[in-house]
């Protein structure tokens, strides 16, 4: 999935150490699209992408991303976790998605029998 919009916040950066002893981290930010009625979204990066995508606020940015939603103690929480970023608009890069080619047969020539035309 992807989605552009301009940085408008970044959170804090976490990190902790993991159950096999190893080291980790993560950024989180707030996106807010571009549309008639702008929405936000809190995206995260893990690891060295928090280094090598350097975000900053203002920035537009298109964010590819993974969503997923897991479930701890009875209650289910949803991450948005981008493995992608493009910094500007994105839109001399971006292809549009057209609709799929609509084929249709040939019309069957009138027939007086009732036979199948196969």
């Amino acid at each position: 999935m992807e989605i552009t919009g301009t940085i408008v916040q970044i959170l804090p950066e976490v990190g902790g150490t993991g159950k096999t002893g190893n080291p980790w981290r993560k950024q989180e930010y707030i996106l807010e699209t571009k549309d008639q009625y702008p929405k936000k979204i809190c995206f995260n990066v893990w690891g060295d992408k928090i280094d090598q995508f350097a975000l900053q606020n203002g920035e537009e940015a298109t964010v590819s991303f993974d969503v997923e939603s897991k479930e701890y103690n009875g209650r289910w929480f949803t991450e948005v976790k981008a493995w992608g970023i493009r910094k500007g608009s994105g839109s001399s890069n971006q292809t549009e998605m057209s609709a799929p080619p609509v084929y249709s047969a040939p019309p069957l020539p009138p027939s007086d029998s009732d036979e199948l035309p196969f």
